[in-house]
């Protein structure tokens, strides 16, 4: 088993925070510093900051939909004021799956499951994330339209989105890509500064009636929505090629009437024949 998958299976964190970890030295497999692609085997020691940590007490998994208030920060490093699991402080240890502005507010999924956290926010899957955004002016068509064309910011052109205009100021918009503080980004290259932002789904699974600063618990469907498909299903058997049809036996002419053999005529005298 690799390492990053060893690491995010125990509970302590995501696949690529548990990559960050070993990128920085922080891992170790039997006493020797790892390194990215290590692989694991059965009775190896690893450790995280000199603490040895297992599989063998995994923890239930837990999926929450949190809505996350403006302030709170989407980091599990706890030294940092305002981190995302503290203000949580779920029974389990959770981490977030991606991130959402220090600024920004709505729906965020946190987990012990290392392997979700992949499926979700891998960028060739076009997951959709929706968000409300409000501005400090009156919006107009042609901003409409340039932020559904997609707008040129600091690491390149962003993808084309859907963008729907709720008030004077007011629009909604939806992304298949979450590059950082993207939305603010494009409409600042557009002259418009961001006052609000609220992301209102993730997928299939929405923010609804849950007030700022709860969270739940995702339903059984919400969750086998966000886990990874299964392998495809085998194709089915090819039909067996038609088989070529038997040849007709020859047609025997008829024997002519009152002849012997044919009807009204003598029987065949069978002895004469074999002769």
């Amino acid at each position: 088993m690799r390492l990053n998958k060893f690491i995010s299976e125990t509970g302590v964190c995501s696949r690529r925070e548990a990559d960050e970890w070993i990128a920085a030295g922080r891992v170790t497999v039997n006493g020797a510093r790892a390194g990215i692609g290590t692989v694991v085997n059965e009775g190896d020691a690893v450790a995280l900051d000199g603490r040895v940590i297992t599989a063998k007490d995994k923890p239930r998994p837990v999926y929450i939909a949190l809505n996350k208030p403006v302030g709170i920060v989407c980091t599990t490093e706890r030294s940092v004021e305002g981190n995302i699991v503290d203000f949580v402080d779920h029974p389990e240890r959770v981490f977030p799956i991606g991130r959402l502005d220090k600024d920004s507010e709505g729906l965020i999924f946190l987990t012990n499951d290392g392997d979700i956290v992949n499926e979700v926010l891998r960028v060739e899957h076009d997951h959709e994330k929706e968000y409300v955004v409000a501005v400090d002016r009156n919006l107009t068509p042609e901003f409409l339209a340039q932020m559904a064309r997609g707008v040129r910011i600091d690491v390149g052109h962003t993808r084309p989105c859907k963008v729907r205009q709720e008030g004077a100021r007011v629009f909604r918009i939806v992304l298949t890509q979450g590059l950082n503080r993207q939305i603010r980004k494009m409409c600042e290259v557009l002259g418009y500064t961001v006052v609000g932002l609220q992301r209102v789904r993730i997928m299939h699974v929405e923010l609804g009636h849950l007030k700022v600063g709860r969270w739940r618990n995702l339903t059984e469907a919400e969750v086998a929505g966000l886990k990874p498909k299964g392998e495809p299903r085998a194709a089915a058997p090819r039909p067996a090629p038609p088989q070529p049809k038997a040849k007709p036996k020859p047609k025997v002419a008829a024997i002519p009437f009152g002849q012997p053999g044919g009807v009204g005529g003598p029987p065949l005298d069978r002895r004469r024949r074999g002769r």
